[in-house]
């Protein structure tokens, strides 16, 4: 398989987006697109699903898109646009839409040979049954259905609206779909937004197996690390390929840029020797001649450009608090969070200078967290105690909560009545708010301006302490790198909830981690939570392994329970493997000609098909009880 583009662009209405596209990808490679916000990644995406066309390149040759062995394109946009007023089911069974046309034909087919006998119709029936069986027809309901519970999901879900899920389970059903549909090429636009840790981490793992081709445009380092083999950035307006994963590109770049300055500071001085030559000799007559080919000889060269360096620009800000918080800055005893029902319950005390990071999964509480210990809503027991002399700068992870009605400049002249503008302008120029731009309304700007536009008003108050719901969503990795930068040489304390594993791992000192319905605190940085994490997963298996060895002194109840129940799913999955390979030995019997060409035995045989598939169907029913059983 091989997609390919040579000397393609990219034109939206008068504004040339990319204008130098050589790009491919084939077989079974993972490609990572990475680059600053608006420089065409999702654009060329777009463009490869078809939903834009590409136009002839810089170069003199023609443009050329070749797309060998690929029968589908899959693509998943940054925000899944679905039908809302459909159920989940309705939504992943689109996967199966040639499947369930085949069996619509077939129940048509069967209709008509149960009224009268007829020869072609016979043929024709059992050529798409056939068919039928080849394109997947009897394995589709067992895989979606095992699909949709590896994906966290539970037969309730089924048929809930696509409505009444969050944006994060919507990214989770339009992948399951698209993973069902089984693309030759996969395109996914930042799969990771709205998605949790421990999603993350499933996610990563699926698409490291994936067999086909894809290209994933994404700001999670670790995961364009883990999952892609080859990178190509995206500057300038054309792209340039590295045969590596995102670390491998970072460290490339850099040399590469090293090398080509090296290269042309080394023919700029050869030229400039040239023709100190030739402007010597030139008036000589016994000289003319070689003063001559030295002109020539520059004429030949081939021109090195001078390396541009690369779109490093991003925000600065110098926002070291300007009153010191004492040592104490939070304590929390059993404090309780939630609206309704508790989600989580946590104790820890934070220090001044320490940096905590709050991870786990969606709906845990983490917001809920810090919108308690902010005062928005109230807590459900327990308590908390700020320190003396703190001053917190909170940033809420909604940045559409700022009014869209506004310009740039009137959200800064609303939240600092007193500062003269023209210092006003310098700080929002120094987050990359230049000239007119700070006369946008706040409706126009893109997500990571909004961003950016929050963190120069809470910097500009220069707190001693940072509360920061998601601040790196919305954010190129530029962007990101910033932030941690800031973050680090900051001197006050730092809480803040994120999904960007590479960004927790570089910041946080401590973790407050929800899981398993509670708030663990870990005293140690990322690392030490993995190491944490690893040895207890492998005192588990110490301790089952422990119980398994004293079985006739600690044989609870559940423990003879779950062993029933393997008993039951292993005996259940060799019936049906026998069922299976019966039904096979029918499906080659319908095939014969003494058997189709006799119209009661073929009924007879399609009967027995019929009736092995109802037990199949049956056995498998209760063989996935058995498993929600053992996994709850």
């Amino acid at each position: 398989m091989l997609y390919k583009i040579s000397n393609g662009a990219i034109t939206l209405g008068n504004k040339t987006i990319l204008e130098e596209i050589n790009f491919e990808v084939k077989n079974k490679e993972h490609v990572a697109m990475v680059g600053r916000n608006g420089c065409g990644k999702t654009t060329l995406l777009r463009a490869i699903n078809g939903d834009l066309e590409f136009e002839k390149g810089l170069a003199e040759e023609d443009l050329v898109v070749t797309s060998l062995g690929i029968d589908s394109i899959g693509y998943i946009r940054q925000d899944a646009i679905m039908d809302e007023d459909i159920t989940m089911l309705d939504e992943i069974l689109k996967a199966y839409d040639n499947i369930l046309e085949v069996e619509k034909r077939l129940e048509k087919l069967e209709k008509e040979l149960s009224i009268k006998y007829d020869e072609k119709l016979l043929n024709k029936y059992q050529d798409l049954y056939l068919h039928y069986q080849m394109i997947g027809g009897y394995e589709y309901k067992k895989e979606y259905e095992t699909a949709i519970k590896k994906f966290g999901f539970d037969d309730s879900d089924k048929n809930k609206l696509i409505k009444e899920f969050s944006y994060g389970q919507r990214t989770k059903i339009a992948f399951l779909r698209l993973v069902l549909s089984k693309p030759d090429l996969l395109l996914l636009d930042e799969p990771t937004n709205h998605l949790d840790v421990v999603a993350i981490e499933w996610l990563e793992k699926y698409l490291e197996n994936y067999p086909k081709m894809l290209v994933v445009v994404s700001h999670d380092r670790m995961f364009l690390d883990t999952v892609c083999n080859i990178t190509y950035e995206i500057e300038y307006g054309s792209l340039v390929k590295y045969s590596g994963n995102y670390s491998y590109y970072e460290k490339q770049k850099i040399i590469n840029y090293e090398k080509n300055l090296q290269d042309f500071e080394r023919q700029q001085k050869e030229i400039e020797r040239l023709r100190k030559i030739a402007d010597r000799f030139r008036y000589k007559p016994s000289k003319a001649s070689m003063a001559l080919s030295k002109l020539k000889q520059i004429e030949r060269m081939v021109k090195i450009d001078n390396p541009k360096k690369g779109d490093n620009r991003t925000f600065m800000s110098n926002f070291n608090p300007v009153v010191e918080s004492y040592r104490d800055v939070l304590k929390v005893k059993e404090l309780k969070v939630g609206y309704e029902k508790v989600l989580g319950s946590v104790d820890f005390g934070l220090e001044r200078g320490e940096r905590l990071g709050i991870i786990g999964e969606n709906g845990t509480g983490k917001s809920t967290f810090l919108k308690t210990v902010m005062g928005i809503i109230p807590k459900l027991g327990g308590k908390y105690t700020w320190g003396n002399r703190v001053e917190i700068g909170y940033f809420d992870q909604n940045v559409e909560s700022l009014n869209g009605e506004d310009t740039v400049l009137e959200v800064m002249q609303k939240e600092f009545p007193l500062v003269e503008v023209g210092e006003l302008r310098n700080m929002l120029g120094s987050f990359e708010f230049y000239g007119d731009m700070v006369f946008q309304n706040v409706s126009s700007l893109s997500g990571g301006q909004k961003v950016k536009l929050l963190l120069c008003k809470i910097m500009r108050h220069q707190p001693n302490v940072l509360i920061l719901d998601e601040p790196t969503n919305h954010l190129d990795i530029i962007g990101k790198e910033t932030i941690e930068k800031l973050l680090l040489q900051y001197k006050g304390t730092v809480i803040f909830v994120s999904h960007d594993r590479y960004f927790v791992r570089k910041i946080a000192t401590n973790l407050l981690v929800f899981e398993g319905g509670k708030a663990n605190y870990y005293k140690g940085d990322y690392n030490y939570y993995l190491s944490k994490r690893e040895s207890m997963v492998q005192e588990e298996i110490s301790n089952q392994s422990g119980r398994s060895s004293k079985v006739k002194k600690k044989y609870t109840n559940d423990f003879k329970e779950k062993s029933k129940l393997e008993r039951q799913a292993v005996k259940l999955e060799n019936e049906i493997q026998k069922l299976e390979e019966e039904k096979d030995l029918y499906h080659k019997e319908m095939l014969k000609e003494e058997v189709y060409m006799d119209i009661n035995r073929a009924r007879e045989v399609e009967l027995k098909i019929k009736e092995i598939e109802m037990l199949i169907s049956n056995k498998m029913q209760e063989w996935e009880e058995i498993i929600v059983k053992l996994e709850d």
